[in-house]
Protein backbone atom coordinates (compact mmCIF):
# COMPACT_ATOMS: atom_id res chain seq x y z
CA UNK A 1 0.00 0.00 0.00
CA UNK A 2 1.45 3.36 -1.03
CA UNK A 3 0.66 6.85 0.22
CA UNK A 4 -0.86 7.93 -3.11
CA UNK A 5 -4.29 7.86 -1.54
CA UNK A 6 -3.58 10.74 0.86
CA UNK A 7 -3.19 13.39 -1.88
CA UNK A 8 -6.17 11.72 -3.57
CA UNK A 9 -8.17 12.26 -0.38
CA UNK A 10 -7.12 15.92 -0.47
CA UNK A 11 -8.51 16.27 -4.00
CA UNK A 12 -11.71 14.56 -2.89
CA UNK A 13 -11.93 16.97 0.05
CA UNK A 14 -11.76 19.92 -2.33
CA UNK A 15 -14.75 18.57 -4.22
CA UNK A 16 -16.77 17.85 -1.09
CA UNK A 17 -16.13 21.25 0.48
CA UNK A 18 -16.91 22.96 -2.82
CA UNK A 19 -20.35 21.35 -2.82
CA UNK A 20 -20.85 22.67 0.72
CA UNK A 21 -20.04 26.18 -0.47
CA UNK A 22 -18.57 29.07 1.46
CA UNK A 23 -20.96 28.71 4.41
CA UNK A 24 -19.66 27.81 7.87
CA UNK A 25 -19.49 24.03 7.98
CA UNK A 26 -17.55 20.98 9.10
CA UNK A 27 -17.25 17.72 7.18
CA UNK A 28 -15.31 14.48 7.06
CA UNK A 29 -14.20 13.81 3.49
CA UNK A 30 -12.47 10.70 4.85
CA UNK A 31 -15.80 9.38 6.14
CA UNK A 32 -17.32 9.66 2.65
CA UNK A 33 -14.19 8.35 0.90
CA UNK A 34 -14.16 5.28 3.15
CA UNK A 35 -17.64 4.26 1.97
CA UNK A 36 -16.55 4.56 -1.65
CA UNK A 37 -13.49 2.46 -0.77
CA UNK A 38 -15.71 -0.24 0.75
CA UNK A 39 -17.71 -0.29 -2.48
CA UNK A 40 -14.44 -0.54 -4.43
CA UNK A 41 -13.81 -3.98 -2.97
CA UNK A 42 -16.66 -5.31 -5.16
CA UNK A 43 -15.74 -6.66 -8.58
CA UNK A 44 -15.69 -5.08 -11.04
CA UNK A 45 -15.48 -1.62 -9.45
CA UNK A 46 -14.54 0.04 -12.74
CA UNK A 47 -12.73 3.14 -13.93
CA UNK A 48 -15.51 5.55 -12.96
CA UNK A 49 -15.10 4.82 -9.26
CA UNK A 50 -11.31 4.80 -9.56
CA UNK A 51 -11.41 8.33 -10.97
CA UNK A 52 -13.39 9.60 -7.99
CA UNK A 53 -11.24 7.78 -5.44
CA UNK A 54 -8.06 8.98 -7.11
CA UNK A 55 -6.41 5.56 -6.79
CA UNK A 56 -7.11 2.08 -8.12
CA UNK A 57 -10.16 0.45 -6.48
CA UNK A 58 -8.02 -2.36 -5.08
CA UNK A 59 -5.69 0.20 -3.51
CA UNK A 60 -8.63 2.08 -1.96
CA UNK A 61 -10.05 -1.15 -0.54
CA UNK A 62 -6.64 -2.00 0.93
CA UNK A 63 -6.42 1.45 2.53
CA UNK A 64 -9.87 1.09 4.08
CA UNK A 65 -8.95 -2.32 5.48
CA UNK A 66 -5.72 -1.01 6.97
CA UNK A 67 -7.41 2.00 8.57
CA UNK A 68 -10.23 0.00 10.09
CA UNK A 69 -8.17 -3.01 11.17
CA UNK A 70 -5.75 -0.90 13.17
CA UNK A 71 -7.47 2.39 14.04
CA UNK A 72 -5.60 5.37 15.43
CA UNK A 73 -5.62 5.47 19.26
CA UNK A 74 -7.20 8.92 19.21
CA UNK A 75 -9.70 8.39 16.39
CA UNK A 76 -12.67 6.07 16.76
CA UNK A 77 -13.60 4.53 13.41
CA UNK A 78 -16.43 2.19 12.45
CA UNK A 79 -18.11 1.02 9.27
CA UNK A 80 -21.14 -1.11 8.51
CA UNK A 81 -22.91 -2.72 5.54
CA UNK A 82 -26.53 -3.73 6.03
CA UNK A 83 -29.05 -5.29 3.62
CA UNK A 84 -32.86 -5.34 3.61
CA UNK A 85 -34.10 -8.86 4.27
CA UNK A 86 -36.48 -10.09 1.62
CA UNK A 87 -35.36 -7.38 -0.83
CA UNK A 88 -31.78 -8.50 -1.48
CA UNK A 89 -30.60 -12.09 -1.77
CA UNK A 90 -27.70 -12.17 0.74
CA UNK A 91 -26.01 -14.88 -1.33
CA UNK A 92 -25.38 -12.28 -4.05
CA UNK A 93 -23.42 -10.22 -1.51
CA UNK A 94 -21.29 -13.02 -0.08
CA UNK A 95 -18.25 -12.49 -2.29
CA UNK A 96 -18.21 -8.74 -1.70
CA UNK A 97 -18.78 -8.95 2.03
CA UNK A 98 -16.05 -11.56 2.39
CA UNK A 99 -13.60 -8.98 1.07
CA UNK A 100 -14.68 -6.21 3.45
CA UNK A 101 -12.49 -5.32 6.45
CA UNK A 102 -13.10 -7.71 9.32
CA UNK A 103 -14.07 -4.77 11.52
CA UNK A 104 -16.97 -3.81 9.24
CA UNK A 105 -20.32 -4.76 10.73
CA UNK A 106 -22.51 -6.72 8.29
CA UNK A 107 -26.01 -8.08 8.57
CA UNK A 108 -29.70 -7.32 8.12
CA UNK A 109 -30.85 -3.71 8.05
CA UNK A 110 -31.56 -2.38 11.57
CA UNK A 111 -34.55 -0.20 12.36
CA UNK A 112 -34.26 3.60 12.66
CA UNK A 113 -33.82 3.54 16.43
CA UNK A 114 -30.93 1.09 16.11
CA UNK A 115 -29.31 3.23 13.39
CA UNK A 116 -29.51 6.29 15.63
CA UNK A 117 -28.04 4.28 18.49
CA UNK A 118 -25.19 3.11 16.21
CA UNK A 119 -24.42 6.74 15.37
CA UNK A 120 -24.33 7.77 19.04
CA UNK A 121 -22.27 4.80 20.20
CA UNK A 122 -19.58 5.32 17.57
CA UNK A 123 -19.25 9.10 18.00
CA UNK A 124 -19.09 9.51 21.79
CA UNK A 125 -22.67 10.76 21.59
CA UNK A 126 -21.68 13.75 19.43
CA UNK A 127 -23.96 12.65 16.55
CA UNK A 128 -27.42 11.93 17.86
CA UNK A 129 -29.19 10.75 14.72
CA UNK A 130 -28.19 8.72 11.69
CA UNK A 131 -28.17 11.05 8.65
CA UNK A 132 -30.38 8.88 6.43
CA UNK A 133 -34.02 8.20 7.23
CA UNK A 134 -34.92 4.57 6.80
CA UNK A 135 -37.69 3.93 4.25
CA UNK A 136 -39.06 0.79 2.58
CA UNK A 137 -37.09 1.72 -0.54
CA UNK A 138 -33.69 1.14 1.14
CA UNK A 139 -32.14 -2.14 0.00
CA UNK A 140 -28.47 -1.62 0.96
CA UNK A 141 -27.10 0.79 3.56
CA UNK A 142 -23.42 1.55 4.08
CA UNK A 143 -22.27 3.64 7.03
CA UNK A 144 -19.09 5.10 8.44
CA UNK A 145 -18.45 6.87 11.72
CA UNK A 146 -15.35 8.80 12.73
CA UNK A 147 -14.88 10.61 16.02
CA UNK A 148 -12.16 12.16 18.12
CA UNK A 149 -12.04 13.93 21.45
CA UNK A 150 -8.68 15.58 22.12
CA UNK A 151 -7.04 17.53 24.91
CA UNK A 152 -4.20 19.77 23.80
CA UNK A 153 -0.77 18.86 25.15
CA UNK A 154 -0.54 22.55 26.09
CA UNK A 155 -3.76 24.58 26.33
CA UNK A 156 -4.16 27.93 24.65
CA UNK A 157 -3.93 31.14 26.58
CA UNK A 158 -6.83 33.60 26.39
CA UNK A 159 -6.57 37.23 25.33
CA UNK A 160 -8.81 40.17 24.43
CA UNK A 161 -10.63 40.00 21.11
CA UNK A 162 -9.16 43.25 19.79
CA UNK A 163 -5.83 41.47 19.31
CA UNK A 164 -7.47 39.40 16.57
CA UNK A 165 -8.19 42.45 14.45
CA UNK A 166 -10.46 42.45 11.43
CA UNK A 167 -14.26 42.41 11.45
CA UNK A 168 -14.50 39.47 13.86
CA UNK A 169 -12.86 41.42 16.69
CA UNK A 170 -15.97 43.54 17.23
CA UNK A 171 -18.14 40.44 17.50
CA UNK A 172 -16.03 38.70 20.15
CA UNK A 173 -14.81 39.32 23.67
CA UNK A 174 -12.00 36.80 24.13
CA UNK A 175 -9.84 34.85 21.69
CA UNK A 176 -7.22 32.09 21.85
CA UNK A 177 -3.50 32.89 21.96
CA UNK A 178 -0.74 30.36 21.41
CA UNK A 179 1.15 29.38 24.56
CA UNK A 180 4.85 30.16 24.82
CA UNK A 181 5.77 26.55 24.02
CA UNK A 182 4.04 23.50 22.57
CA UNK A 183 2.26 24.89 19.51
CA UNK A 184 3.69 25.71 16.10
CA UNK A 185 2.89 28.87 14.14
CA UNK A 186 4.50 30.00 10.90
CA UNK A 187 4.07 31.61 7.49
CA UNK A 188 4.35 29.38 4.42
CA UNK A 189 3.96 29.67 0.67
CA UNK A 190 1.45 27.23 -0.78
CA UNK A 191 1.23 26.29 -4.43
CA UNK A 192 -2.53 26.26 -3.97
CA UNK A 193 -3.18 29.49 -2.08
CA UNK A 194 -0.04 31.62 -2.11
CA UNK A 195 1.20 33.02 1.20
CA UNK A 196 -0.67 31.48 4.12
CA UNK A 197 -0.47 31.50 7.90
CA UNK A 198 -0.41 28.19 9.75
CA UNK A 199 -1.07 27.10 13.31
CA UNK A 200 -0.69 23.52 14.55
CA UNK A 201 -1.74 22.29 17.98
CA UNK A 202 -0.85 18.73 19.06
CA UNK A 203 -2.71 16.25 21.22
CA UNK A 204 -0.84 13.10 22.29
CA UNK A 205 -2.09 9.73 23.47
CA UNK A 206 -0.25 9.11 26.75
CA UNK A 207 -0.15 5.33 26.37
CA UNK A 208 0.98 4.95 22.75
CA UNK A 209 2.57 8.30 22.05
CA UNK A 210 0.41 8.67 18.95
CA UNK A 211 -0.62 12.20 18.08
CA UNK A 212 -3.27 14.18 16.30
CA UNK A 213 -2.31 17.66 15.17
CA UNK A 214 -5.06 20.13 14.38
CA UNK A 215 -3.72 22.46 11.69
CA UNK A 216 -5.36 25.81 10.88
CA UNK A 217 -4.48 27.54 7.59
CA UNK A 218 -5.60 31.02 6.43
CA UNK A 219 -4.91 32.72 3.09
CA UNK A 220 -5.70 36.15 1.71
CA UNK A 221 -9.40 36.93 1.73
CA UNK A 222 -9.79 36.72 -2.04
CA UNK A 223 -8.46 33.15 -2.31
CA UNK A 224 -11.33 30.72 -3.08
CA UNK A 225 -12.19 28.35 -0.20
CA UNK A 226 -11.38 25.20 -2.16
CA UNK A 227 -7.81 26.46 -2.72
CA UNK A 228 -7.36 27.10 0.99
CA UNK A 229 -8.74 23.64 1.77
CA UNK A 230 -6.21 22.18 -0.67
CA UNK A 231 -3.41 24.10 1.01
CA UNK A 232 -4.52 22.93 4.45
CA UNK A 233 -4.60 19.27 3.41
CA UNK A 234 -1.13 19.50 1.90
CA UNK A 235 0.45 21.53 4.71
CA UNK A 236 -1.32 19.47 7.39
CA UNK A 237 0.14 16.26 6.03
CA UNK A 238 3.61 17.72 5.63
CA UNK A 239 3.49 19.20 9.15
CA UNK A 240 3.40 15.60 10.36
CA UNK A 241 5.71 13.99 7.79
CA UNK A 242 8.22 16.82 7.48
CA UNK A 243 7.37 17.45 3.83
CA UNK A 244 8.18 20.65 1.96
CA UNK A 245 4.72 22.23 2.11
CA UNK A 246 5.20 22.83 5.84
CA UNK A 247 8.49 24.72 5.45
CA UNK A 248 8.19 28.14 6.99
CA UNK A 249 8.91 31.39 5.22
CA UNK A 250 11.51 33.51 7.00
CA UNK A 251 10.07 36.61 8.61
CA UNK A 252 13.06 38.50 7.22
CA UNK A 253 11.69 37.80 3.72
CA UNK A 254 8.42 39.55 4.54
CA UNK A 255 7.69 43.28 4.79
CA UNK A 256 7.49 44.96 8.16
CA UNK A 257 4.16 46.36 9.29
CA UNK A 258 0.53 45.29 9.33
CA UNK A 259 -0.93 43.08 6.63
CA UNK A 260 -4.14 41.17 6.13
CA UNK A 261 -2.73 38.04 7.73
CA UNK A 262 0.02 39.23 10.08
CA UNK A 263 1.74 42.08 11.83
CA UNK A 264 5.56 42.04 11.75
CA UNK A 265 7.74 44.18 14.00
CA UNK A 266 11.48 44.30 14.47
CA UNK A 267 13.51 45.28 17.54
CA UNK A 268 16.88 44.54 19.05
CA UNK A 269 16.81 41.83 21.72
CA UNK A 270 19.08 39.13 23.17
CA UNK A 271 17.32 35.92 22.05
CA UNK A 272 18.58 32.60 20.66
CA UNK A 273 15.89 32.45 17.97
CA UNK A 274 15.76 35.51 15.73
CA UNK A 275 12.22 34.71 14.64
CA UNK A 276 9.41 34.59 17.18
CA UNK A 277 5.93 33.71 15.95
CA UNK A 278 2.68 33.60 17.89
CA UNK A 279 -0.90 33.22 16.69
CA UNK A 280 -4.34 34.47 17.66
CA UNK A 281 -7.38 32.39 16.74
CA UNK A 282 -11.06 32.40 17.60
CA UNK A 283 -12.69 29.45 19.27
CA UNK A 284 -15.29 27.87 17.00
CA UNK A 285 -17.87 25.15 16.67
CA UNK A 286 -19.94 23.88 13.77
CA UNK A 287 -22.64 21.35 13.08
CA UNK A 288 -23.39 20.52 9.46
CA UNK A 289 -25.51 18.24 7.31
CA UNK A 290 -24.24 17.44 3.83
CA UNK A 291 -26.02 16.06 0.79
CA UNK A 292 -23.42 13.93 -1.00
CA UNK A 293 -25.43 13.36 -4.18
CA UNK A 294 -23.28 15.57 -6.45
CA UNK A 295 -21.82 13.44 -9.28
CA UNK A 296 -18.26 14.46 -8.49
CA UNK A 297 -18.53 12.89 -5.02
CA UNK A 298 -18.80 9.42 -6.50
CA UNK A 299 -21.85 7.86 -4.90
CA UNK A 300 -23.62 7.56 -8.24
CA UNK A 301 -20.64 5.57 -9.52
CA UNK A 302 -20.67 3.46 -6.35
CA UNK A 303 -24.38 2.76 -6.86
CA UNK A 304 -23.68 1.42 -10.35
CA UNK A 305 -21.16 -0.99 -8.81
CA UNK A 306 -23.65 -2.18 -6.20
CA UNK A 307 -26.38 -2.62 -8.82
CA UNK A 308 -24.31 -5.43 -10.28
CA UNK A 309 -24.35 -7.16 -6.90
CA UNK A 310 -28.05 -6.88 -6.12
CA UNK A 311 -29.10 -7.54 -9.71
CA UNK A 312 -31.52 -4.66 -10.30
CA UNK A 313 -31.53 -0.91 -10.96
CA UNK A 314 -31.11 1.34 -7.92
CA UNK A 315 -31.28 5.01 -7.05
CA UNK A 316 -29.22 6.27 -4.09
CA UNK A 317 -29.10 8.64 -1.17
CA UNK A 318 -25.85 9.75 0.48
CA UNK A 319 -25.65 12.12 3.41
CA UNK A 320 -23.26 13.10 6.19
CA UNK A 321 -23.82 14.65 9.61
CA UNK A 322 -20.76 16.29 11.16
CA UNK A 323 -19.97 18.34 14.24
CA UNK A 324 -16.83 19.86 15.75
CA UNK A 325 -15.68 22.18 18.52
CA UNK A 326 -12.29 23.92 18.84
CA UNK A 327 -11.44 25.65 22.10
CA UNK A 328 -8.88 26.51 24.72
CA UNK A 329 -8.41 23.01 26.10
CA UNK A 330 -9.03 20.76 23.13
CA UNK A 331 -10.83 19.69 20.01
CA UNK A 332 -13.66 17.26 19.40
CA UNK A 333 -15.24 16.21 16.15
CA UNK A 334 -17.45 13.47 14.76
CA UNK A 335 -19.07 12.54 11.47
CA UNK A 336 -21.47 9.83 10.41
CA UNK A 337 -21.86 9.16 6.70
CA UNK A 338 -24.68 7.09 5.26
CA UNK A 339 -25.00 5.70 1.74
CA UNK A 340 -28.21 3.92 0.79
CA UNK A 341 -29.18 2.23 -2.45
CA UNK A 342 -32.89 2.57 -3.10
CA UNK A 343 -35.36 0.69 -5.24
CA UNK A 344 -38.64 2.10 -6.47
CA UNK A 345 -41.77 0.86 -4.79
CA UNK A 346 -44.56 -0.31 -7.13
CA UNK A 347 -47.60 1.93 -7.40
CA UNK A 348 -50.47 1.10 -5.09
CA UNK A 349 -53.19 -0.96 -6.77
CA UNK A 350 -55.82 -3.52 -5.77
CA UNK A 351 -54.10 -6.62 -4.43
CA UNK A 352 -55.87 -9.92 -3.64
CA UNK A 353 -54.61 -12.48 -1.17
CA UNK A 354 -55.64 -16.14 -1.27
CA UNK A 355 -55.38 -18.98 1.20
CA UNK A 356 -55.59 -22.32 -0.60
CA UNK A 357 -57.37 -25.13 1.24
CA UNK A 358 -56.72 -28.78 0.37
CA UNK A 359 -59.95 -29.98 2.02
CA UNK A 360 -60.96 -32.91 -0.25
CA UNK A 361 -59.06 -35.61 -2.19
CA UNK A 362 -56.04 -34.36 -4.16
CA UNK A 363 -52.98 -35.61 -6.01
CA UNK A 364 -49.30 -35.37 -5.05
CA UNK A 365 -46.33 -35.92 -7.37
CA UNK A 366 -42.64 -35.90 -6.35
CA UNK A 367 -40.45 -34.72 -9.25
CA UNK A 368 -36.64 -34.61 -9.32
CA UNK A 369 -34.86 -31.37 -10.25
CA UNK A 370 -31.32 -32.04 -11.40
CA UNK A 371 -29.52 -31.39 -14.69
CA UNK A 372 -29.13 -34.47 -16.86
CA UNK A 373 -31.31 -37.57 -17.07
CA UNK A 374 -33.05 -36.93 -13.78
CA UNK A 375 -34.32 -33.52 -14.84
CA UNK A 376 -38.11 -33.30 -14.35
CA UNK A 377 -38.70 -37.00 -13.56
CA UNK A 378 -41.79 -37.77 -11.45
CA UNK A 379 -40.51 -40.26 -8.90
CA UNK A 380 -43.41 -40.61 -6.49
CA UNK A 381 -47.05 -39.77 -6.76
CA UNK A 382 -50.17 -40.13 -4.62
CA UNK A 383 -53.83 -39.45 -4.40
CA UNK A 384 -54.73 -38.31 -0.97
CA UNK A 385 -58.19 -39.24 0.41
CA UNK A 386 -57.44 -40.02 4.05
CA UNK A 387 -55.90 -37.08 5.90
CA UNK A 388 -54.29 -37.58 9.34
CA UNK A 389 -53.57 -35.46 12.36
CA UNK A 390 -49.99 -34.18 12.59
CA UNK A 391 -48.24 -35.75 15.57
CA UNK A 392 -47.72 -33.39 18.48
CA UNK A 393 -44.13 -32.12 19.01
Amino acid sequence: MTDEWIPALGRYAQRLHTTAGARHHVASPLGAWLLLALTASAEPAGDELAEVLGVRPAEAASVASALLTKPHPLVAAATAVWHAEGRVDPRRLEGWRAGLPAATEVGPLPDQAALDRWAREHTFGLIDRFPIELTPQVVLLLASALATRLSWDTPFEVGPAETLGGPWASRLTRVLRTPRFGHRAFVATSRHAGEVIVHAAPATDAESGAQVRVVSVAAAGDVPPDRVIAAAYEIGRDAVTGGPAAERTSLFDLPLGDGQLWSIREKTAAMHDAEQVSAVLPAWSATSDHDLSAPELGFGAATRVLEQLVGFHCDFEAKQAATARFGRYGFEAAAVTGFATLTSMPEERPVRFAELRFAHPYAVVAVTDQPGPWHGVPVFSAWVTEPEDEAAG
